[in-house]
């Protein structure tokens, strides 16, 4: 019987993050059955096996079993081995054919569009301590689908028409009420744009309020998204200082050129967490007003305080039109819902609404319904009391785990608010190459140094604490903690 192949010779894996392990994995066994170091028949070894053998995760080992089964390369027969598929070749016109390389026809725009600007390292895939994700264990399931099951018998009503591309009334009237009660935001309902997400917000406002060339400031180290957004619509991007206050107008350097657009997260800065004072916003408007531009207002993670006293949001302490104000509910309860909202000035209410048509950028109207049902049961705000609790002592054991394990190795500081923190490194370290070893491992961390732009980097990783387990955590810490001791990562840059 021929004994399994394993992958000494045939397989060699880069784990710069830049290639996907499971496509490497697929394209080593299909170039050696078109080389002929593989024949028809050979049996491989289990994707057990394989997985322990190259040191990845059993399911990157089961989607490249799955390539090679799709495109008949293998036949894999419930408890049997995986082989080679008898009489399978790669020569001449027998087998599979590979079809030429495809043509890009993106277009400029088109390029600019598709382009990942968080980086291959970012976590894109499932697992524990993911920067931004909610604790599903602690979703109101059944409240939840009460109120959708409601909003699934809407029957007849105008709204499941061609209207209200920019919300349904009933929701943008809930929210009215909570942002006055909780932020100080108060405006009129018609002045609130329910859109699809936080990315659909600033895309929509980036495009509808400058042209290609102005300049648009953004905090640096900033939000990813608001950087595409920007680079979509072909600004010019300047990095907004931030420090241990949040972001700094008054260390702007002058150029003689005006922003159109200013991105801040006034509430807890992304990606540092750290909280802008009354002084230092007032001085941001002030530079905001002294240049004529217009400041996004992400009032990032505000629903989660867990020490201090609320600061109020720009929105309420601007002129008119100075400030548009953004939020989502990925946060609070999940990204999966797909909304988000924005709070514009008056005058830009019906023009924006009619981009929102034209772009076809509309959520859905059942959940907008149901979303309002929730609020008003007071279901929304009880569970707000509830998760704060939890993510507040998650937050506090993860800073206290790192810090107890790796303190000589790592800055953190125990998060005030949020649903993750920046570690940083006191070593230089290739955050990429330890970013994606840890997700290979189960952790779906983030490298911070991305969300710089400009040329001081600063090394360490995002670490998500709302949806963690205690066991989670420890297990999350313990792995970092063995990576850096394989100084496998380490680098001088």
């Amino acid at each position: 019987m021929t004994e399994p192949v394993f992958p000494e010779g045939i397989l060699t894996l880069e784990r710069s993050g830049r290639v996907p392990l499971a496509e490497q994995i697929y394209r080593g066994f299909r170039d050696a059955v078109r080389s002929g170091l593989l024949v028809s028949g050979t049996r491989l070894p289990s994707t057990r096996r394989l997985a322990s053998t190259l040191d990845v995760a059993r399911n990157t080992v089961n989607a490249a079993y799955d390539l090679l089964q799709a495109e008949g390369i293998i036949s894999v027969k419930a408890g049997a081995a995986p082989r080679i598929t008898e009489g399978f070749s790669l020569e001449g016109n027998t087998g599979i054919r590979v079809a030429p390389a495809f043509k890009s026809n993106l277009s400029g725009r088109g390029l600019a569009m598709s382009t990942n600007v968080r980086g291959e390292a970012w976590a894109s895939r499932d697992g524990a301590l993911q920067p931004g994700a909610p604790a599903l264990d602690c979703f109101p399931y059944e409240e939840w689908a009460r109120c959708l099951r409601r909003a699934a018998r809407m029957e007849r009503s105008p709204d499941l028409q061609y209207r209200n591309y920019s919300g349904v009334p009933v929701l943008k009237e809930q929210l009215s009420r909570h942002l006055a009660a909780e932020r100080g935001v108060r405006t009129e309902p018609a002045q609130i744009l329910i859109t699809s997400s936080m990315q659909a917000s600033l895309s929509l406002l980036s495009m509808a309020l400058s042209d290609p060339g102005d300049e648009a400031w953004l905090e640096e180290p900033g939000y990813l998204g608001a950087r595409t957004a920007f680079q979509v619509a072909g600004l010019s991007i300047r990095q907004l200082p931030v420090d241990d206050q949040g972001a700094d107008a008054e260390r702007m350097p002058a150029t003689g050129v005006s922003p159109k657009l200013i991105y801040v997260t006034p509430s807890h800065q992304y990606p540092l967490g750290v909280r802008m004072p009354l002084g230092r916003r007032l001085s941001l408007l002030e530079a905001t007003r002294s240049a004529g531009a217009v400041i996004l207002e992400d009032d990032y993670d505000s629903e989660f305080l867990f020490s201090g006293r609320p600061v109020a949001a720009l929105y309420g302490l601007a002129e008119e039109g100075q400030v548009v104000y953004l939020g989502t509910f990925s946060k609070s309860l999940m990204p999966g819902l797909r909304l988000s909202y924005c709070v514009v000035p008056p005058q830009l209410v019906e023009p924006l609404q009619q981009l929102m048509r034209n772009m076809g950028c509309a959520a859905s109207v059942q959940i907008q319904v149901a979303l309002a049902q929730f609020m008003d049961s007071g279901a929304y705000k009880k569970h707000l009391k509830h998760i704060r609790k939890i993510y507040a002592e998650r937050g506090a054991l993860l800073v206290r785990t790192l810090n107890e394990r790796l303190g000589n190795r790592v800055e953190v500081e125990a998060p005030s608010g949020n649903v993750q923190v920046a570690m940083m490194f006191r070593e230089q370290v290739d955050d990429n190459a330890l970013a994606t070893a840890m997700q290979e491992r189960g952790f779906a961390v983030s490298p911070l140094g991305n969300c710089y732009q400009g040329k001081e980097r600063k090394s360490g990783l995002i670490i998500g604490f709302a949806d963690a387990s205690a066991r989670q955590i420890t297990q999350g810490v313990d792995t970092l903690g063995t990576l850096l001791d394989s100084q496998a990562t380490v680098s001088t840059f």
